[in-house]
């Protein structure tokens, strides 16, 4: 959950809605087809817009801006289509912990008030259960 994340502004939701995630590894990957917005100089923040208008700020740890980019690959650029599941950053999860960074992630939606309605997952999950 976001209120878990350990940022006031993220778990505040602040910059939209969204989850929190913990990587099992280092590698942020496409969950749609879509276009890079914003691809932040340090490679620890992208924007996507997804085809489908989503747009999505992913945030790979707290307060990693920090690294100045160490750690951090990209494989995409500002402006760049992918597919969904194609790699778009990749990280050293080892070296960014022993540098005292956690490594989750927050994925924002940045337009939800393009929306009718977000739910998020576990919501959905006990309306149908």
């Amino acid at each position: 959950a976001m209120a878990d994340v350990p940022d006031e502004t993220f778990a505040a939701e602040v910059l939209g809605l969204g989850a929190a995630v913990d990587p099992a590894e280092g590698k942020v990957v496409a969950p749609a087809d879509g276009e890079v917005s914003t691809l932040f100089d340090t490679h620890h923040a992208i924007g996507l817009t997804l085809d489908n208008g989503m747009e999505l700020l992913i945030h790979i740890g707290i307060n990693t801006v920090e690294l100045n980019g160490e750690g951090f690959t990209a494989h995409i650029a500002d402006g760049e289509r992918f597919k969904r599941g194609q790699t778009l950053i990749t990280f050293d999860k080892a070296f960014i912990e022993s540098k005292g960074y956690k490594t989750v992630t927050p994925v924002i939606i940045t337009n939800p008030d393009d929306y009718a309605e977000v739910k998020k997952a576990e919501d959905a999950y006990r309306q149908h259960s």
